[in-house]
């Protein structure tokens, strides 16, 4: 995967997780075990609808996978983009810990110069 890609996987992961009502779908689904649209409208008190494209969203950024069971979908959480977005605000909070520590050296020699 090209670098262009994997940022824009992160953009699409880091997109989906900023909305309310998917956080809170996932974090159902995060308990491990597979929920259909039924089960996850009752606890949120959306419509089925409302749920189906909140989860297809969740489903584009790889954090929810679906299996179809008889007549109904039902859904999981998948751990792997929400490992890699923690690998990336890793990676990130790194870079930044850096650039304030280099800052603060430039600070501290005009300050005694």
């Amino acid at each position: 995967m090209s670098k262009a890609e994997a940022l824009r996987r992160q953009a699409d992961v880091f997109s989906a997780l900023s909305d309310p009502t998917r956080l809170s779908l996932l974090l159902m689904l995060a308990a491990g075990h597979p929920h259909s649209i039924i089960m996850l409208t009752g606890d949120t008190g959306l419509t089925r609808q409302a749920v189906t494209k909140q989860l297809h969203a969740l489903e584009h950024a790889g954090l929810v996978s679906s299996v179809r069971t008889g007549r109904e979908n039902r859904y999981t959480c998948r751990s792997g983009a929400l490992r890699e977005a923690r690998d990336f605000l890793a990676e990130v909070s790194t870079l930044w810990e850096d650039a304030l520590e280099r800052l603060k050296g430039v600070v501290e020699v005009d300050r005694v110069a």
